[in-house]
């Protein structure tokens, strides 16, 4: 089952994600320790599911986790 925004919200806050801008989404950026900045948006709609191809994408290429960290870290 995929996590809702919500949940991708409460991770990034638990995470060390920083609130960069709060407009249609909230949007965080986290810096690594190598200097690599990441940054992901998530909805206000923070009880809707995040669709399946999306939330493939956002942890590739946006969080660069597993699914399994994400909801260790939860």
């Amino acid at each position: 089952m995929p996590p809702k925004f919500g949940d991708l919200k409460r991770y990034c806050e638990k995470d060390g994600w920083v609130l960069i801008r709060n407009t249609d989404h909230w949007y965080y950026e986290k810096v690594l320790t190598n200097g690599v900045v990441l940054q992901t948006k998530v909805s206000h709609a923070v009880q809707k599911e995040i669709p399946g191809h999306l939330w493939k994408r956002i942890l590739r290429k946006q969080l660069q986790i597993t699914e399994q960290e994400f909801w260790d870290k939860l």
